[in-house]
């Protein structure tokens, strides 16, 4: 029989999951061109597609959990195989290993909020880890930002008019 910090543990490593494709599902309703991405050492979990004019912009999204706060870091695994030991670092997101961090927090209807946090914005809260969903209402459902989370200038400014305090 499981125990239950096991079963706790195993429930977290299910909602990852789920999360994730529920993230795909909801945005390839709105954007189209939305793939789950089937590579387990990659940093980030979703591609999206966009089109911008005449080219294609591709954005790289991580997903994490969002009760009360949005994590930044990645690379270790919760549940039933958190055991297993490997050379597995964890690391915090960047620029370099993604776009975007997507906030899922799911409702008591069952239905479910996304908070797009750039990764321009991690690095500008460095060293921070994680930051809690209270601070960043103004990126709760907000397709703008994720759109235009490659832009630094309209990402900073978003940030400043939300409050956040940033490293500048």
């Amino acid at each position: 029989m499981l125990e239950s910090k096991n079963l706790k543990g195993l429930q977290a490593s299910v909602d990852g999951f789920a999360h994730e494709h529920i993230v795909v599902g909801i945005l390839m309703k709105k954007f189209k061109n939305v793939s789950l991405v089937d590579l387990p050492l990659s940093p980030y979990d979703i591609i999206i597609a966009l089109q911008d004019d005449d080219k294609e912009v591709i954005i790289r999204a991580q997903v994490k959990t969002a009760n009360k706060s949005i994590r930044f870091t990645g690379g270790s695994r919760g549940g039933v195989d958190r055991s297993s030991k490997s050379d597995v670092k964890i690391y915090t997101q960047s620029t370099k290993t993604s776009d975007v961090i997507i906030g899922v927090r799911e409702l008591d209807n069952g239905s479910y909020d996304l908070y797009f946090i750039p990764t321009i914005i991690v690095e500008l809260l460095s060293p921070q880890k994680s930051i809690s969903i209270s601070k960043v209402k103004e990126f709760k459902n907000n397709y703008d930002v994720l759109t235009k989370c490659l832009d630094g200038d309209y990402v900073k400014n978003h940030a400043r008019k939300s409050g956040l305090n940033l490293q500048l």
